[in-house]
């Protein structure tokens, strides 16, 4: 009598398969945090979760509208108003004659910089690392998506037609900016 079992041999659809589970479970906690701060970064030209932030700073006495902006580092900076010594601007005044400048910002809560950093990393900061590692295990997880399921199967033709709905989706947002 002959006895029926499996074979133990593993192979490549079973690595990948072994390999998508445990990196998936790992990019968990990283795409909650990714997915909140570019939720946060989108709205960052809106007021969504800042406060207001009174900034008192002392400039060179003189300085004109053209010297100040710049100095300031205000968005869509304009003098609305002049009056004797003082510069009146949107955001707050401009002594000419002692050089200081009082103005209120919009700043985020400190809690939620360190996440929106994660979004601007540049090859110099330590968390580049992090991001970098972040996207391979992203195009990993993409990737070994086409061996969850044998080709051929329904299963296996949704998962291409939906892969390709999200590139041409892609290419079209794209081409929209």
């Amino acid at each position: 009598m002959k006895q029926d079992t499996k074979s133990t041999r593993k192979n490549f659809r079973w690595y990948m398969r072994y390999l998508h589970n445990k990196i998936g479970f790992f990019i968990v906690g990283l795409v909650i945090i990714y997915s909140l701060s570019g939720i946060v970064q989108t709205y960052r030209d809106t007021d969504l979760l800042k406060h207001d932030v009174l900034n008192e700073k002392q400039f060179e006495p003189g300085l004109n509208e053209a010297q100040l902006g710049p100095q300031l580092r205000l968005r869509d900076f304009k003098v609305t108003k002049t009056s004797c010594d003082t510069l009146y601007f949107k955001e707050g005044t401009y002594n000419s004659t002692t050089g200081k400048a009082s103005f209120t910002t919009r700043e985020w809560y400190s809690w939620i910089t360190p996440f929106t950093e994660l979004h601007k990393s540049s090859s110099k900061d330590v968390g580049h690392y992090l991001t970098t590692l972040f996207g391979i295990c992203l195009f990993f997880m993409s990737v070994s998506a086409f061996w969850m399921f044998k080709p051929g199967t329904k299963p296996f033709s949704r998962g291409v037609l939906l892969t390709v709905a999200g590139v041409v989706a892609s290419v079209i947002l794209l081409f929209l900016q």
